[in-house]
């Protein structure tokens, strides 16, 4: 979601990356860092500046998600956070994750502020910070939070965004495909049938009825949609009618 509108009150004035400041905690200790010097620094090797506690009747639901690509799990405080966290799982090229990566330090027009971003992302395309908020629950104070957030991350290079809803679809599509995300053996030979079929093109329902086991093929193929052995467009809702595609052509 767009996040210039907050950026009204921020004070960017001359020498703003030498006064707005960043820290984060590696090896058991807090490091500081001008904005100006955050660019050259590496902070994914860190550890979060938030713990993830759990105590009765609280609001939120933190979690762990354990993430094949980084080989360890991940904190995220909330449901929403979780649902970030597999559909990065699901994205190619991720390299690494910190939840609650540093803690920022801003001049607005009436002070001091700070913001600690929810997601650090290092990917083979580039490294993002992410903030995660559902669009109803954002109110001003979030808004210029998030502004500033936005503004680090030009000054270092990255990329920044606010996840503040997903389409129904796609979060069903995802979770659907995750299903099938651990390994999955094939004594039956359904896979190569599907790949094969693929690349012809064909709905979800028709790859699966190529098979001679057609329960078994829906699994097999979700195992290859998740593993991106396939591919599907997830701009519509998934179901039997789905358009799958080998998009590699691969065998």
């Amino acid at each position: 979601m767009p996040v210039a509108p907050g950026s009204t009150g921020l004070d960017l004035g001359a020498e703003w990356t030498r006064r707005w400041t960043a820290t984060w905690r590696t090896a058991g200790d807090e490091v500081s860092r001008t904005v100006r010097d955050l660019a050259h620094t590496r902070i994914a090797d860190g550890t979060p500046m938030r713990w993830f506690s759990w105590r009765w009747a609280q609001r939120h639901r933190p979690n762990l998600q354990f993430l094949v690509s980084t080989g360890r799990h991940h904190g995220a405080e909330s449901l929403e956070e979780a649902r970030l966290l597999l559909v990065l799982y699901f994205a190619a090229g991720l390299v690494d994750v910190l939840s609650q990566p540093l803690h920022l330090l801003f001049d607005t027009a009436t002070g001091r502020r700070g913001h600690i971003p929810d997601f650090l992302v290092v990917t083979r395309a580039g490294v993002w910070q992410i903030d995660v908020r559902p669009r109803v629950l954002i109110a001003p104070e979030h808004l210029e939070a998030f502004a500033a957030t936005a503004e680090v991350a030009l000054a270092c290079g990255w990329h920044y965004t606010v996840a503040a809803g997903w389409r129904d679809h796609v979060a069903v599509a995802v979770d659907a495909f995750s299903s099938q995300r651990r390994p999955l053996s094939d004594p039956l030979g359904i896979r190569p049938v599907l790949v094969a079929a693929a690349r012809e093109g064909g709905t979800f329902g028709e790859l699966a009825d190529t098979t001679s086991y057609p329960p078994l093929a829906r699994a097999q193929l979700l195992h290859l949609l998740w593993h991106r052995r396939l591919g599907t467009d997830l701009g519509r809702a998934s179901g039997d009618r789905s358009v799958v595609i080998n998009p590699a052509g691969e065998a």
